[in-house]
């Protein structure tokens, strides 16, 4: 089977890929563990020196690496330039942290000495979604390596030439060869992968589907897994809400790399008493959107990352739609080359409609009218998702009382939800389980393993 990269603002091939076979897939396994014996020696400050340095040429070239995230999944070039920066971000910061998060724990018990330590567990493999090819894979990566561990990467099939880039960096920053490596494999090779005796647990960020699969294929060997899945965020605005700063940034978090974000808004619920004028305004600001060349630097909107996707966004709509939801603006896909599709808001009043439980994954609003505040938060946590949710109100303290009650792994009080490297990322539900990210995230693919000295 081959690999195909394929511009999704024209839908024309860029390049092919042939899959790796079952011998390449079994020597780069076994190249990894490899380097993991040595690499699992040195301190953490030699590790630093080259996750840091892997973060310096990210930057170095961001221009570089951004064009490739443009050209292959769509995303807006000024958003690509920030994702690479974000990945510098996230190397940058274990690099620095790592030392003294994973340092030796001293703990009282009936031992002249006991403590905890962190060691490396072995080879990692990671499969990443399409959506943000290098974030998501640093994050994972980062915190992996700097604990000592080695790490293979599966990445979604139609962004192999951002794989190859991230091999291309870390090789480049100093990396021992096989340490980090990508399989250019389809989704059917990655039960076989996670049974090697080598590989000793796997995380994913994608689909309940997928994750439950690779979930599945991990637990008939006993190998631990971190699983970052679908969402379908809330986005609730209370009545006593900035309503115009609530327009800003739920339009900014609805639309983010094309609204293909597992933390973007994707349901606004809104309380009765400013239904109405955030509706309004809302719609006024959607209609604004600058949709075009995602390589033009003033494009807000580029294109869906692949036909299948958009005509099954279009398909979510339609179908709410004859059940009754009330389409307010776009709904139908662009003519013309590529898979664009335009801001999208749709009123949604009753859970037979699709749009209520499914997740819409590309710029399209749900909106949601909420009787009062116990009304939002009812609607709010009726999904079998929970990764992350917003709470607007300038009544802070009533919104930390609010956010007790949501089911989810993160709140954001009158901010959109976004990851960030020294924060726990992750979901609960069908979003997922496990963390990433801060000290959380490293200590997921360690060995927490306590030392009793008498």
């Amino acid at each position: 089977m081959a690999l195909q990269s394929i511009n999704p603002a024209t839908n024309e091939l860029i390049k092919e890929f042939n899959e790796y076979s079952d011998k390449e897939i079994q020597e780069i396994i076994e190249k990894s563990h490899k380097a993991f014996l040595n690499w699992k020696k040195l301190s953490y400050e030699e590790r630093g020196s080259i996750i840091k340095k892997a973060g310096e040429i990210l930057l170095e070239k961001k221009e570089k690496y951004a064009e490739i995230l443009t050209l292959e999944m769509g995303k807006p070039y000024t958003q690509a330039v920030a994702e690479v920066e974000k990945c510098a971000w996230v190397c940058e910061y274990y690099a620095h942290n790592t030392v003294d998060i994973l340092k030796k724990e001293v703990l009282e018990s009936d031992a002249s000495s006991s403590y905890v330590r962190f060691d490396p567990v072995g080879v990692v493999l990671a499969v990443m979604p399409w959506n943000f090819p290098y974030w998501q894979v640093f994050r994972f990566a980062s915190p992996v390596l700097m604990a000592g561990n080695a790490a293979l990467l599966k990445h979604a099939s139609n962004v192999p030439m951002s794989a190859l880039a991230i091999e291309e960096i870390f090789m480049e920053a100093g990396l021992p060869e096989g340490l980090f490596a990508t399989l250019l494999i389809g989704s059917k090779k990655v039960e076989s992968v996670i049974n090697h005796k080598f590989v000793k647990a796997a995380t994913l960020t994608g689909s309940e589907l997928a994750g439950s699969k690779v979930a599945s294929a991990c637990g008939n060997k006993l190998k631990k897994t971190v699983m970052e899945l679908g969402g379908s965020d809330p986005f609730i605005v209370l009545e006593d809400a900035d309503i115009r700063e609530a327009v800003h940034w739920g339009v900014i978090s609805r639309m983010i790399n094309n609204g293909q974000s597992c933390i973007a808004a994707k349901r606004f619920i809104v309380v009765e008493a400013v239904y109405n004028e955030f509706l309004e305004q809302f719609t006024e600001k959607m209609k604004q959107i600058k949709m075009g060349d995602p390589m033009e630097k003033d494009t807000e909107l580029g294109p869906v990352a692949r036909m299948d996707l958009m005509l099954e966004l279009d398909d979510q709509i339609k179908r709410s739609v004859g059940k009754g939801a009330n389409l307010v603006l776009g709904g139908k896909p662009v003519e013309g080359k590529g898979s664009f599709y335009p801001p999208t808001i749709l009123e949604v009043t009753g859970k037979e409609q699709p749009a209520y439980n499914e997740e819409l994954f590309g710029p399209a609003a749900v909106i949601i009218k909420a009787r009062d505040t116990d009304d939002a938060i009812a609607i709010a946590n009726d999904t079998e998702y929970g990764l992350g949710a917003s709470i607007w109100s300038l009544d802070k303290n009533f919104a930390e009382e609010i956010a007790e009650e949501i089911e989810a792994g993160s709140v954001f009080i009158n901010g959109m939800v976004k990851s960030d490297p020294r924060l726990p990322f992750g979901g609960i539900k069908l979003s997922g389980y496990g963390r990433e990210l801060s000290h959380y995230g490293i200590k997921e693919f360690v060995n927490i393993k306590t030392v009793w000295v008498k």
